[in-house]
């Protein structure tokens, strides 16, 4: 090899050609989907005939709107025609690759849950009480709401909370003994975060102190927390339930002249006082978790605690700290299913929201905003497979009440678009 070609060595072909530019996949998951609800609506619509009545309002309202009733397949072809505009329009900026507005799935959804609800209701002499339907859509959100936050608290700071159901559970069995021991609702909605604190504790003592697997710790607390509240329920509560297992309810607040607002008023200002802690706990954590230094150290202990070790933060004690707030919003969320609903406590009466208030989290994006629509989509999914079963329905009941797990499952399986959990959620550190 002579001097000059060590000098200048041979060179690649597809050195000189331009780079290649590597495009994102076309996402078809959303466009695909509004093809789906378009057949559906389409379907529904030449199935209708007959009128859907909507009653909008309350006996409450300071406005009392009349009874609207509406041709069942105009109103359909209209959310069909709607629907599909929608479709073409994210087919479009999927070609292009471009983001789609959270608006776009929420109208998308909208036109499809007008849809239904009229096809429900199509030829029939019952009444479609669309405030009843939100407002229960809300409460039914209430126990998600609070066990979602509690996961993105723990999850956000490196901690895998998957006892959220018997901190549920524990907040439910603890509210109710407590209120009924001092006679008031109130007692008891101060003694469940604590029952959440306890689980919280007993996750942390496994999980963190000793490094056991904290997923295999999860399900262990939550299969404890069942049989000892199960236990004592069969034994303890069944003995005296006159002194320990009455059914208090908190009572409704409803807000002065917002309340009487019609659909929103009954909806959003009439409700018990766990239903205005939800919206004070969403917003100051949406803030908190992005826009203060605690919320910086939280995310830097789940995304990289050496780092932030480095920096000064106690990880350890970042981490617990969170599992207790965690708990104790948990704990919170399970007081709805005793004092909040007004019902006496019953064996695993959480039912697995727990479960579901996980996959609200992950369905949300670890965001306590998205974990709030995630939650109020499962709850409306419930309040409609309630009420069409008091009503009647051209399907049965439980087919609609397996709508929130239908959800879950895709939601975990990432139908509904690509997230990302914390780097760190579940290392132990140090």
């Amino acid at each position: 090899m002579t001097a000059t070609q060590t000098a200048n060595p041979p060179r690649d072909a597809r050195s000189d050609a331009e780079p290649v530019s590597i495009l994102e996949p076309i996402a078809y998951k959303l466009p695909v989907t509004g093809i789906v609800l378009v057949v559906l609506e389409l379907l529904m619509g030449l199935a209708s005939h007959g009128d859907t009545s909507f009653q909008l309002s309350t006996k409450n309202d300071f406005l009392d709107l009349p009874v609207i009733t509406l041709g069942a397949r105009l109103v359909i072809v209209v959310m069909a025609l709607a629907a599909a505009a929608l479709t073409v329009y994210m087919w479009l900026r999927a070609i292009r690759r471009a983001k789609l507005g959270t608006w776009v799935g929420l109208a998308l959804g909208a036109t499809f849950i007008i849809a239904f609800l009229t096809w429900a209701g199509a030829g029939r002499s019952t009444v479609i009480p669309v405030v009843t339907i939100l407002s229960s859509t809300l409460a039914l959100s209430v126990p998600l709401v609070f066990g979602g936050l509690a996961g993105v608290v723990g999850e956000r700071s490196g901690t895998i909370n998957i006892a959220i159901e018997g901190q549920l559970l524990g907040g439910a069995f603890l509210g109710a003994v407590v209120a009924s021991i001092a006679r008031t609702p109130w007692a008891g909605l101060i003694a469940a975060p604590f029952a959440g604190i306890l689980v919280a504790l007993l996750l942390a003592l496994f999980g963190l102190k000793y490094r056991v697997n904290q997923i295999v710790v999860g399900v262990v607390l939550n299969v404890f927390v069942s049989g000892l509240t199960s236990f004592l329920f069969s034994t303890v509560l069944t003995d005296n339930p006159a002194g320990l297992n009455t059914s208090t309810r908190l009572p409704t607040v409803p807000i002065p002249v917002l309340s009487q607002i019609p659909v929103i008023g009954p909806v959003l200002f009439r409700q018990t006082i766990l239903v205005y802690l939800m919206y004070a706990a969403v917003a100051v954590l949406s803030f908190m978790l992005f826009h203060s230094r605690w919320g910086l150290r939280m995310r830097a202990c789940g995304e990289h605690p050496r780092a932030a070790d480095t920096v000064g933060i106690n990880v350890m004690r970042t981490r617990v700290r969170n599992l207790m707030l965690g708990g104790a919003l948990a704990g919170l969320g399970g007081a709805f299913f005793t004092i909040g609903s007004g019902l006496a406590f019953t064996k695993d009466m959480s039912a697995g929201n727990g479960y579901i208030a996980l996959a609200a989290m992950i369905l949300g994006a670890w965001n306590p905003v998205g974990t709030l629509y995630a939650a109020l989509l499962f709850g409306f999914a419930t309040s409609v497979g309630q009420t069409l079963s008091v009503i009647g329905s051209p399907i049965p009941a439980n087919i609609i009440l397996m709508i929130p797990y239908i959800v879950t499952v895709l939601a975990v399986a990432g139908f509904v678009g690509r997230v990302r959990a914390p780097a760190a959620e579940g290392v132990p550190y140090p």
